[in-house]
């Protein structure tokens, strides 16, 4: 028997950023207790950003690929900064991209989120509109959550998290959300 399947998503387009060492940790996590974990780079998808007419005349190829591995995941799990206190838009338009009709990708299905920034609010102030934006499109979302502030001071050179509590934070949400999967 396979493990639940989870689409992990970093919010983050930067390739050396912070939420994707975060996600890293969060998958690695999720694999040791038998998760099957589909990471996108949102930045390697391409997507275009979204526009109605585009969609009327046939959802582009990366569109197309991100829904089907949404369609086959049974959970998510987000990392992300916050942008002018908020969703970044990289994150939020692919969000808008895949709960378009036809079908809701989104729906029943359970997301877990979380988020470091260098500042001392550690996404405090963004995952509260990600969690209104998930809900909208029918995702069930954790009530857990990991802020991690002063980013640039959290990781050890080789990725990990210096403070073993927030490390075992991280480790909670992910077994949270795992459990959920698994019934």
């Amino acid at each position: 028997m396979t493990g639940p399947r989870i689409l992990a998503v970093s919010g983050s387009l930067r390739t050396q950023g912070f939420n994707r060492k975060l996600l890293d940790l969060a998958v690695t996590h999720a694999r040791s207790l038998g998760a099957e974990v589909d990471v996108v780079d949102l930045k390697a998808l391409g997507l275009p950003l979204y526009d109605g007419d585009v969609e009327a005349a046939g959802l582009p190829p990366p569109v197309l690929e991100l829904r089907e591995r949404l369609g086959k995941a049974q959970g998510l799990l987000i990392s992300s900064p916050e942008y002018n206190s908020s969703i970044p838009g990289g994150l939020k338009n692919a969000i808008d991209w895949v709960s378009r009709p036809p079908g809701r990708l989104f729906h029943d299905k359970w997301a877990a989120m979380m988020g470091t920034s260098p500042g001392v609010f550690g996404t405090a102030r963004m995952q509260p509109h990600l969690r209104q934006v998930l809900s909208s499109v029918g995702a069930l979302v954790l009530n857990t959550q990991v802020h991690l502030p002063k980013a640039a001071e959290a990781f050890t050179p080789d990725g990990k998290l210096k403070d073993e509590a927030r490390q075992k934070e991280v480790e909670t949400l992910v077994g949270a959300l795992v459990s959920k999967l698994k019934g």
